[in-house]
Order: C-alpha cells, then sequence, then structure tokens
C-alpha cells in the first residue's frame, strides 16, 4: 500500500507538536526540530500503520528539505542589502572582518588540531563561521532588544557574515562537488562561480526596472507562479556552473530586495519559506544517526570553546570601535554565538561531496549545543558582565591591598 502522504502526514505532525513545544520553552525551534528527526528514521520503530522509519517518504521528505534551503536563503536575500551594509560604517565593517576572521581561524586552528584533509577543514571552517541568522533575529524580539545600541551592530555584523558564508559556499561548491583535483582546476572552478554571481548581481541590479514591470501583476497567483519561476530557473541554472543551488536562490533574493514588490514578494514567500525551513532541519535530523555521535563529542566540545572565546573577542573589538560600553560589547559577542541553518547547509555539502562522515556528526552536536546556548548567553549576558566586572573589581582590591 502506498503510505507515502501519510508519512509526510506523520513528518509535519511531528515537526508542529515539537515547534509547539519549543514555543511553550521559549526556546529556538531549531534544535527541537533536529532532534525530532534524529529520534526517527530507520532506527525507529513500526507501531500499527504509524511507521517512523519513513522507508517510503524519505527521499521525498530530502526533496522538500531542498526546498526549504532555497527558500531560506531566497527570504534572506530579500532582507539583506548589500548598499546598507557598506553605509553602516566602519564598526561594523571591521568588527564584521574581526569575527569572520576569528571564527574562521578556529576552525583552520580545530582543523589542525583534529588532523583533518583540507576539504573537511573548509567545510569545518564553514560551520564555525556562520551564526544563525533566524536564532538571532528571534532571540533579539523575544528580549526585546531590537531597540538596543548594539542591535545595529549585531545585525551589521551578520550582514557581513552571510555575505562572507556566501562566497564560502560557492567556493566550497566549486571545491567538494565539482570532481576538480588539481590546484588550477579548483581555481577555475572557483574563479568562474563568482564571477556569475558577481555578474548576476551586476546584471540583475541593471535590470530591475524591467523585473519591476514584469512583476506589476494583480493577481497573486500569477505573481506567485512568476516569482516561483525566477527562483527554481536561477536555482537550478546556478547548480550547473557548479555553484550551489542555495546561492542561487540567495542571489535571486538579492536582486528582487531591490524591487518595489520586495514587501509582497516576502509576504507571500514566508509561509513556503516557515514550513519548507521547518522540514529541511527535520529531513537533517532523519540523516543522522544517533548512535554515531559520540565520535565527535570531544572536537564539538572544542569548537564550542574557540566559537565563545572568538565571539567575545569579536564583540570586544566591535564594540570598542563603536563607542559602546563593555557591558553592551559583551552582548554582541554573546547574541552572534548561535549556530543554526548555515553550518547544516556546509554539512550537506560535505555529505555530498562524500566527505568524512564525521563531520555531519560534528555538525549536528554543534549546532545543537550552540543553538541552546547561544540564546542563553544573550539572556544572561547583563548578569555575566556583572559577575565578570565584581570579580574584576574584587582582584583589584587584592592588588591595591
Amino acid at each position: 500500500m502506498d503510505m507515502l502522504i501519510f508519512e509526510v502526514g506523520i513528518a509535519v505532525a511531528l515537526i508542529t507538536l515539537t515547534g509547539l513545544i519549543s514555543a511553550r520553552l521559549r526556546f529556538s525551534v531549531i534544535p527541537f526540530y533536529i532532534l525530532i528527526g534524529m529520534a526517527v528514521g530507520p532506527h525507529a520503530p513500526q507501531i500499527g500503520i504509524v511507521d517512523l522509519r519513513f522507508i517510503e517518504s524519505s527521499e521525498f521528505i530530502e526533496f522538500m528539505g531542498r526546498l526549504g534551503i532555497l527558500f531560506l536563503l531566497f527570504y534572506l536575500g530579500l532582507e539583506f542589502s548589500v548598499s546598507r551594509l557598506m553605509k553602516s560604517g566602519k564598526a561594523i565593517l571591521t568588527g564584521g572582518m574581526f569575527y569572520v576572521g576569528l571564527n574562521f581561524a578556529s576552525g583552520l586552528l580545530l582543523g589542525w588540531f583534529m588532523e583533518l584533509p583540507l576539504k573537511e577543514t573548509l567545510v569545518v571552517c564553514g560551520i564555525m563561521t556562520s551564526s544563525s541568522t533566524a536564532i538571532v533575529a528571534k532571540v533579539l524580539v523575544d528580549l526585546k532588544r531590537t531597540a538596543n545600541p548594539e542591535t545595529e551592530i549585531i545585525m551589521g555584523m551578520i550582514m557581513f557574515d552571510d555575505l562572507f558564508i556566501a562566497i564560502h559556499i560557492s567556493i566550497l561548491t566549486g571545491l567538494v562537488l565539482s570532481g576538480a583535483t588539481s590546484f588550477l582546476s579548483v581555481l577555475l572552478v572557483s574563479l568562474s562561480a563568482l564571477l556569475f554571481i558577481v555578474l548576476f548581481l551586476i546584471i540583475g541590479r541593471k535590470c530591475i526596472k524591467y523585473i519591476d514591470k514584469a512583476l506589476n501583476i494583480k493577481s497573486s497567483e500569477l505573481f506567485l507562479l512568476t516569482v516561483m519561476t525566477l527562483l527554481f530557473l536561477v536555482a537550478g541554472f546556478s547548480e550547473t556552473l557548479h555553484v550551489a543551488e542555495a546561492i542561487g536562490a540567495l542571489m535571486m533574493g538579492l536582486v528582487l530586495g531591490e524591487s518595489r514588490h520586495a514587501s509582497r514578494i516576502e509576504h507571500q514567500i514566508m509561509p513556503f519559506k516557515d514550513f519548507f525551513g521547518a522540514i529541511f532541519f527535520f529531513s537533517f535530523g532523519l540523516t543522522i544517526e544517533p548512535s554515531t555521535l559520540g565520535g565527535a563529542v570531544g572536537m564539538t566540545v572544542i569548537a564550542v570553546i574557540l566559537t565563545i572565546a572568538s565571539n567575545y573577542g569579536a564583540g570586544m573589538i566591535a564594540g570598542r570601535l563603536s563607542g559602546m560600553t563593555p557591558k553592551a560589547s559583551l552582548n554582541v559577542g554573546f547574541t552572534l554565538v548561535s549556530r543554526g541553518e548555515f553550518s547544516i547547509i556546509m554539512a550537506n555539502i560535505g555529505k555530498a561531496g562524500g566527505l568524512m562522515a564525521s563531520i555531519q556528526s560534528f555538525a549536528v552536536l554543534y549546532v545543537l549545543i550552540l543553538a541552546v546556548l547561544g540564546p542563553i548567553l544573550t539572556k544572561e549576558s547583563p548578569w555575566i558582565y556583572s559577575q565578570y566586572a565584581r570579580l574584576r573589581k574584587r582582584m583589584r582590591g587584592k592588588e591595591t591591598g
């Protein structure tokens, strides 16, 4: 009996249930989606007609997860503005560069310490450098910190990080997925991918007035179909040039973000982003065998410590450059600790390229820990700073005494 639709219904029910639980607990929903995906799958039981192994539907759920990546990146592009980033000031650009540099260096250090091959090391660098825009934005809203003076710095730095990660994904795709072996061939593939991205953005911005005219459609149905056509054609075509489909979706979002129809596009795309995005995290969890996670614990603990230290340093530098107090600077660094969607995309690139399976396990534990720890550090950053200040004052008292 064909159970495909029923199994998909079970998957959506599980996702919905975990979403309700996370909302009740006021925690980021991303780790919950991953955990419920890990809890079911091939190792799970079959209870009557409820087959938690998802044998018939696994490929279909994986495909819907791919759509989730496209919608997540497309939506991010709609909200991203390179021109706004360039106008945001020296503190954001410099702080963003320090943030990316320190976290990327942490990935290189971890790869060297764990004696990972070059491709695996670069994937780990991407996993450790990419903060979660979704979690950070949600935490700022939940804690009612959107009006805080440091929030503009935080969002500017995360925009800079997203821009870097987009470039890193394009290079990584050329290195891992193209089949290129020599340094020259890898360089050519990566440069061609970057050239395509730059040309697409330049031509797209030049053609935005024609796109606006084409999107001047009254019918919501035809408007949505037109946007979907652009999204899937660009994402699909980018893959033929060894540019990840997710980056094609991001580029299309960046172009349409300059359109006068941008808010209408966001409104119509958001339900697809939320639905397929949830399935993306669930499908990622489905691919993980919980028994394999133990081997990645040591590597993950080191990575978490390096990430918190790097974020602390980047936050302090950005805060000092913008004239913020040490307390606000600490909040900047801790708010950016969370990891999520981009880290998982990086891990999926490694999986598609046949890299070490331990990278997947590492990505799961790393994202789960920081997706939970990040919001806690953000919420408690004032208390952490007060304890630090008290300790420092006590130490100074002992020195003078």
